[in-house]
């Protein structure tokens, strides 16, 4: 019988979960690390149909019914092979392919590529202990990994030299090629990683499929990974979720951060459930892979700009797959620093303080559309409220999405429309504005909405709080913008200046900076100095 593509299906697998599929067909109770139900292939009162998420098949011990997600369509709705395969591609939201069998050749190029990827990593071991990989194996050492580590994650060192080209010089370059490993330039085949620091990347089985590799000379980008490949696709590949697999049951939930050491520091300092991304933006895919072994997800990011902006990210992403039963929660660790480096300076214990402490998603998403919008006019709630519907809209759980939007209108009505809000905190330090100058910007946003609605995301990021009722301001409407736009042109000329001081120290600190960076910084400060002088000018 023909059939269908085995990185299809296996996708199909990777993106539906089990328990999602059979629940709509069967109540399912959840005991210990298994989902039980009354069997629907047979008639029985006690529960004896268990489904296993994580292996991804269901038993009835009754009856002896066994199968995975494909076959339990196929059983369920009496349906054949290819339409069950349609059905779940409709629910994932894939588009289907041809139907094709997997030849003889395919079979034998992806064993191939797995003995070519294995063998490398081998020769990569090997070589970060040898003298060539002397500084990798200090730096890695330094950054606080033992031997057992090294070796329970395959860490290893690519040289400067071509030693997988000239290593595997018998095997056809075609195969050399297609791992990802070697590529073929003007000179002849060449090594994609040189003088790098390996991490292989596991795919859910254990087997190499592809490696990142860090820098360890200073030199951007940090990490380069594999090109994606017929066996390795980033946006697919979760790293650290083959360690990471049992953990996550048995800690009912899973820890994403930002990159590989910190996820693997994570798992060797009590919190083996942790994960990351590869070398990109979180995808759904990503969320897919983790909920399908459990939808308990605690996001942990660096406290800065980047890592608000990757939280707000996931959390839309998140949304589609949240149940009822689900808990997302967001921390966030700040100083500028990372779970490695708390891991290493603090320990375990604030590492965990830190996660124990985490923001539901419900009040995460809530918090960020309060600093983002200026909820105190009607405009600004205007924008919040689209913005929290189409939020909202992400929720596929029906009754779910009701009680989420119940929550939100309770919010909205105690926070955002009654004389006595709560007050709102900013998690970070005010802005170097004096009291005066703060009290006259919110009678200028409290006495003239148009301006409010104008300068909103000026406002926004001065991080003042504008519930506190102050007095009209006696500026006119044309002084009153004028106020605003001279004080943005002073903080900014600050700002300005400030740049300029840096690069400054760093020429005098010996380091490189860039003149032609100086240069426009020069620039904008003359052009910004005239607007300002004009518009005193006017004042006058």
């Amino acid at each position: 019988m023909s059939k269908f593509d085995n990185s299809f299906t296996d996708e199909l697998r990777q993106r539906l979960s089990l328990v999602d599929v059979i629940s709509r067909r069967v109540p399912l109770v959840k005991k210990g690390q298994n989902y039980w139900g009354c069997c629907p292939f047979h008639n029985e009162k006690t529960p004896s149909f268990s489904v296993n998420e994580d292996k991804g098949f269901y038993h009835c011990f009754g009856c002896g019914e066994h199968g995975d997600i494909i076959s339990f369509t196929m059983k369920s709705q009496n349906i054949n092979f290819v339409d069950a395969i349609k059905e779940l591609a409709d629910m994932a939201g894939i588009k289907m392919p041809e139907i094709k069998q997997k030849t003889k050749q395919q079979i034998e190029a992806e064993e191939n590529y797995i003995k070519i990827t294995d063998d490398a990593a081998k020769i990569y071991q090997d070589l970060l202990f040898s003298e060539s990989g002397k500084h990798a194996l200090e730096y890695i050492k330094n950054r606080g990994f033992t031997d057992e580590m090294i070796k329970k994650y395959r860490i290893g060192y690519a040289p400067k030299s071509n030693i997988i080209s000239s290593k595997f010089n018998n095997i056809k370059i075609d195969k050399l090629t297609s791992t990802g490993l070697v590529r073929v330039g003007e000179f002849g085949p060449y090594d994609f990683f040189r003088d790098k620091l390996m991490f292989p990347i596991f795919n859910a089985h254990g087997q190499i499929v592809a490696f990142s590799g860090r820098s360890l000379d200073g030199s951007e980008p940090k990490y380069i990974n594999t090109p994606d490949t017929e066996l390795f696709h980033k946006r697919q590949t979760v790293f650290g979720f083959n360690f990471a697999r049992d953990a996550i049951h048995r800690a009912n939930r899973s820890i994403v951060v930002e990159g590989q050491i910190d996820a693997i520091q994570m798992q060797n300092h009590g919190f083996g459930e942790t994960v990351a991304p590869l070398g990109t933006a979180l995808t759904e895919d990503h969320i897919a892979i983790l909920c399908k072994s459990n939808r308990n997800i605690v996001f942990c990011f660096d406290g800065d700009n980047a890592g608000q902006k990757a939280a707000v990210r996931a959390c839309t992403l998140v949304l589609p797959f949240l149940r009822d039963t689900s808990d997302v929660k967001f921390a966030f660790v700040s100083g500028g620093k990372d779970p490695d480096e708390i891991l290493k300076t603090h320990g375990e214990s604030a590492m965990r303080k830190i996660i124990d402490n985490a923001t539901p998603i419900i009040d995460f998403l809530w918090e960020t559309i309060n600093k983002n919008y200026l909820v105190n006019t009607p405009g600004g709630r205007a924008q919040a409220e689209k913005y929290m519907k189409d939020c909202i809209s992400k929720i596929n759980d029906k009754i779910f999405k009701n009680e989420i939007e119940q929550e939100y209108n309770n919010r909205k009505f105690n926070q955002w429309h009654k004389w006595k809000k709560q007050e709102y905190k900013p998690d970070i330090e005010l802005p170097d504005v004096d009291i005066m100058t703060i009290n006259l910007i919110k009678s200028i946003v409290q006495t003239y909405q148009e301006l409010a609605e104008k300068y909103m995301d000026f406002f926004v990021s001065l991080n003042i709080s504008f519930d506190e009722n102050v007095q009209k301001t006696n500026l006119s409407l044309k002084d009153a913008e004028k106020f605003i736009i001279s004080f943005k042109l002073q903080r900014y000329i600050k700002k300005l200046e400030s740049d300029k001081q840096n690069l400054l120290n760093d020429a005098l600190n010996g380091k490189d900076y860039d003149d032609q960076l100086l240069k426009e910084i020069d620039n904008k400060l003359t052009e910004s100095h005239q607007k300002l002088e004009l518009l005193l000018d006017m004042n006058k």
